[in-house]
């Protein structure tokens, strides 16, 4: 009489971590996908993220079980192979580059894509949507200067009513950004000196300035708690092509457009005003900057825009104490 045969407990163990890899990264792929083509939902995203950190768990049972065969996998030009497509993709998506972010684009999840920017030959277009029930466009028509082959530096942020920055929304990274955008990194290390003096706590309500508009969370201002006192505040661009001498100005500086914006109103369409252009001072051994008329220093600068136009349009706000949608900060 044969001998019950028993049980292999390794064996078990490999199928039960296989399957359980294979199921668990079955709803990683449909998560993604939902996320992906739905509008933004903290559960498929949470339910995303967190069956992520689950499969890479089982990822390392799977490593653990099968140790010995993916060794003889080492010994391989597979593996380089392999290991090239996975960093060169992950590095093309990581740069994001026009057709990455073309794809990104079609993303009905305004998670991936809370600030487009957008280029062509007649203009530039910014939306910012953090939230839905708030829709921002910025419309910027180009002039006669404007070059879409090269086209110039740009930031775009939004101020309070003291003039600090509270929120970049269009702005760049790269080691020349002092340079051909002054003001904008002159705000923005402002900001970072006023964030790390409050000890990371930016919901600070007074810096050196007594108003009560001074809030550095802005979603105080784009979606305010209170809708019957809505905090003003203001957009800012600054605009800069490189080496662009006129006549017999060698560079000219870049230039400061703004719009003033008022949230008592549910829908908005303003128009950008030339504001001039940046010039450091010291005041007592500090720095400062101030915004000078256009002047005889300015020439085809003036027409890399020939005019910009701002519209919001928000949704119902929430009764005092509350804020529908999830704000941006």
């Amino acid at each position: 009489m044969p001998k019950p045969s028993k049980p292999n407990l390794g064996s078990f163990r490999r199928r039960f971590t296989t399957l359980l890899t294979a199921l668990t990264f079955v709803v990683l792929a449909v998560s993604g996908i939902l996320a992906f083509v739905r509008p933004f939902s903290l559960h498929i995203v949470g339910l995303h993220a967190l069956i992520g950190f689950l499969v890479v768990l089982l990822v390392i049972l799977h490593v653990v079980n099968n140790i010995r065969p993916l060794k003889g996998y080492l010994h391989s030009r597979t593996v380089w192979i392999t290991l090239v497509i996975t960093v060169g993709l992950s590095g093309v998506i990581l740069l994001q580059p026009g057709p990455v972010k073309q794809i990104i684009g079609l993303s009905k999840n305004l998670g991936p894509a809370l600030e487009r920017f957008e280029t062509s030959e007649d203009g530039m277009v910014f939306h910012y949507d953090p939230d839905p029930q708030y829709r921002m466009t910025l419309t910027l028509r180009t002039g006669g200067a404007f070059d879409p082959e090269n086209p110039p530096r740009i930031a775009i942020w939004l101020e309070n009513q003291s003039f600090y920055h509270i929120k970049t929304l269009l702005g760049s990274n790269s080691v020349d950004t002092e340079k051909f955008l002054p003001y904008w990194s002159y705000k923005r290390r402002e900001y970072e000196k006023a964030k790390k003096e409050s000890g990371g706590d930016m919901e600070v309500h007074a810096v050196s300035s007594p108003t009560e508009n001074s809030s550095f969370d802005p979603a105080d201002y784009i979606l305010p708690g209170d809708k019957e006192n809505p905090m003003p505040y203001r957009l800012v661009v600054e605009i800069n092509q490189e080496n662009d001498a006129h006549e017999s100005i060698p560079d000219q500086p870049p230039l400061i457009y703004a719009v003033e914006i008022d949230n008592a109103y549910p829908a908005a369409f303003q128009l950008l005003e030339l504001m001039g252009y940046p010039k450091q001072e010291l005041e007592e051994g500090k720095e400062s900057w101030a915004i000078y008329y256009a002047d005889e220093g300015v020439g085809s600068a003036l027409e890399l825009i020939d005019s910009g136009l701002l519209t919001i349009d928000r949704g119902e706000m929430s009764s005092a104490g509350g804020k529908t949608g999830r704000g941006e900060k």
